[in-house]
């Protein structure tokens, strides 16, 4: 009886020893497939990551060169046009000038005498060194009396009846216009012609027959 115990006994402790050498098998296996799996996620192939850095700078080099052009545009903006406010301004001389000129041709004291003829050659030549300073710097007028109405350069006021002219044709300027360069610093104001209305005359016969009868 004695011997049966112990065979038991031993086969027990066999049993216990094999199932946990299963368990470290298993236990040893499983962390080291982890590790694989780990590893070939985080592995990146040297060719990608020279794809990547090739793309990040050359997306940094385009953003650069977009930087540049814009600061170029913008230095030449301000050079070309930087005294364009300035230039506007300055027009107020020149319709200042007209305004004082056309009231002195007007006041009736001062018409045909000497006086008169002096200061409107002064005015003469004031205005024409001003528009010489204008022209140094690219500041023109613009050309619009009998030229067809442009609305890139001239702004109609009114129309004026002229059967002689072909309608939209500038027949008056109110007040002149100026470029800048190829830019507009101001419209010209202007008059443009347009058909006189002709009335009916049988319209006009039958009303004037209704009256007399």
């Amino acid at each position: 009886m004695e011997k049966e115990q112990n065979q038991k006994s031993e086969n027990n402790t066999q049993i216990e020893n094999k199932d946990d050498e299963v368990i470290d098998e298993t236990s040893n296996k499983k962390p080291d497939n982890n590790l694989d799996t780990k590893k070939e996620e985080v592995e990146i192939k040297p060719e990608d990551k020279i794809r990547e850095l090739e793309d990040k700078l050359a997306r940094t080099f385009a953003e650069m060169e977009n930087q540049r052009r814009r600061f170029e545009k913008e230095r030449e903006e301000a050079y070309e046009y930087g005294g364009f406010n300035f230039a506007k301004e300055a027009l107020n001389l020149i319709d200042n000038l007209e305004r004082s000129k056309q009231i002195l041709q007007n006041d009736e004291t001062l018409k045909n005498s000497d006086a008169l003829k002096k200061i409107l050659e002064h005015f003469d030549i004031i205005y024409k060194d001003i528009l010489s300073v204008f022209s140094k710097n690219d500041i023109k007028p613009i050309d619009s009396l009998n030229k067809k109405l442009d609305p890139n350069f001239h702004q109609a006021m009114m129309e004026i009846d002229d059967d002689q002219k072909e309608p939209g044709t500038i027949v008056q300027e109110i007040q002149k216009g100026f470029t800048i360069k190829d830019r507009l610093l101001r419209p010209s104001l202007v008059g443009v012609s347009k058909r006189t209305e002709k009335k009916d005359t049988n319209t006009e016969e039958n009303k004037e027959n209704f009256t007399n009868k």
